[in-house]
């Protein structure tokens, strides 16, 4: 028999013990924020059929859909003799044939899903939390992964914006338990962008605004103007747009402003009206306890998932590392009218995780304890020494301090390495003296320093 080569599938990772401990220590902190607010974990399978998926990402979604082949036989005489193998135009139709499962493409369609089959069961409005792998049939490069972690939170059944409000608040205090200390949290609302495009007469041509006014910062307002113009827009559009483009002051300011530009369209000022009322509950929440550390910004560029999202949208960015977006997500009115259950309006935000661990890392923001898996080795000197050992690991243990026993005599050094090797901040050594007086030597690895103690005083001093 040849021996295979071991190698990952393109587009996936390997975690290590010592990364594991930071990425739950991530997923840790998020969660217990979460909780805090009132949001319940779920979780739903890693496939689901194929039909489920499908029609729910658009056309280039759909195709990055990982689908799953049928076991057994799945193309049977029958089926082979209905197909035309030679017509490229029915790939589709052989997929339906041969495959009838795929691997979950996100987790918001799968909640949908979810929603609507236990519809008698849940009680609205519906608070859940879900941080499970999703995968994506995409070309792997720097940064993008066919398997990946997404940690989403939504309310559905819901139309009050103190959902809203609470995520800002969510966003703030997970992220500042963490330990970032400058990021801003971006708002926006569809309404806002829809009523634009309506007092320049173009509201078909939202999604063309939207794109043009987002290079702002790339391109400056010359670049924005030339790219309008070839989307369809004229010179008294643009003069229009000018003001709104280049809105700057504080939030209040910028409301202001919206609501002069914006006189002429229900619906724009609606969204500012909406806008106000969020940040009107961040304020009252805030004044009776957590600081807000987060920036808080009014950003009309800010337009993600604009064909999703029908109210408020958000994104987050941190200040402190160049990094893309770290979090976002937004107000959606007909989540689960996709599987029949209609009207069923829901607000929700996603952290990304995986940026989010590069920031840690790169501002060196992990703590000790994220590090650390076992906290003590007890040294194996000789079968004495393991036999005096073994009860006192156990009482670690019963104490909640994750310990080791090193598994067989060995020299010393080898026992040093391996603590080294695992970053094991603590040994305790045992030997003849230790075991004739009662008090054992607990050395501090990174210091170097030692000392002499009881297995209680031991205890003591790790906790």
């Amino acid at each position: 028999m040849s021996v295979i080569k071991p190698s990952l599938a393109k587009g996936t990772r390997d975690f290590s013990p010592v990364e594991m401990v930071k990425r739950n220590f991530i997923y840790d902190t998020i969660k217990s924020v979460f909780r805090k607010y009132g949001y319940a974990e779920i979780q739903t399978p890693s496939f689901e059929n194929l039909s489920t998926l499908t029609g729910k990402y658009g056309e280039e979604g759909d195709k990055l859909i990982f689908k799953i082949l049928n076991s057994g036989e799945y193309l049977k005489d029958a089926k082979k003799k209905s197909f035309d193998f030679h017509q490229d135009e029915n790939s589709n139709k052989l997929i339906t044939l041969i495959s009838e499962k795929a691997l979950r493409y996100d987790l918001t369609v799968p909640f949908a899903r979810y929603v609507v089959m236990h519809q008698h069961e849940i009680t609205l409005p519906f608070k859940r939390f879900q941080v499970q792998p999703v995968w994506r049939a995409d070309r792997p490069q720097k940064g993008r992964y066919r398997e990946f972690y997404q940690c989403d939170v939504d309310v559905v059944g819901s139309e009050s914006l103190l959902n809203e409000a609470e995520f800002v608040l969510i966003y703030n205090e997970a992220l500042a338990k963490l330990g970032l200390k400058d990021f801003t949290i971006k708002i926006n609302n569809r309404k806002i962008l829809s009523g634009i495009a309506e007092i320049i007469g173009k509201p078909d041509l939202i999604i063309d605004m939207t794109v043009a006014i987002d290079k702002l910062d790339k391109i400056g307002l010359d670049g924005v103007s030339k790219e309008l113009m070839e989307r369809g827009f004229s010179d008294d559009d643009l003069e229009k747009l000018r003001p709104v483009i280049l809105l700057e002051g504080t939030n209040e300011d910028k409301i202001s402003s919206l609501k002069a530009v914006l006189a002429g369209s229900a619906t724009g000022l609606k969204g500012v009206a909406e806008i106000e009322e969020v940040f009107e509950y961040v304020e009252n929440l805030i004044s009776y306890g957590l600081p807000l550390t987060a920036k808080l910004e009014l950003d009309i560029t800010l337009a993600r998932g604009l064909n999703y999202y029908t109210g408020c949208i958000f994104e987050v960015k941190t200040n402190e590392v160049a990094m893309g977006s770290i979090g976002g997500g937004g107000r959606y009115d007909d989540l689960t009218g996709m599987f029949g259950l209609k009207d069923l309006t829901g607000v929700g935000v996603s952290f990304g995780a995986d940026r989010i661990y590069d920031v840690l890392e790169e501002l060196n923001l992990f703590p000790a304890s994220a590090e650390i898996g076992t906290k003590v080795l007890i040294s194996n000197f000789d079968a004495e020494a393991e036999k005096y050992a073994l009860p006192i690991l156990q009482q670690f243990r019963n104490a909640g301090i994750a310990a080791e026993l090193y598994p067989s005599s060995a020299k010393l050094k080898k026992q040093m390495a391996y603590a080294d090797a695992k970053n094991i901040p603590y040994v305790v050594l045992i030997g003849g003296d230790e075991i004739a007086s009662g008090e054992l030597t607990l050395k501090n690895m990174q210091s170097g320093e030692q000392k002499k103690l009881t297995v209680l005083g031991i205890m003591d001093s790790l906790k």
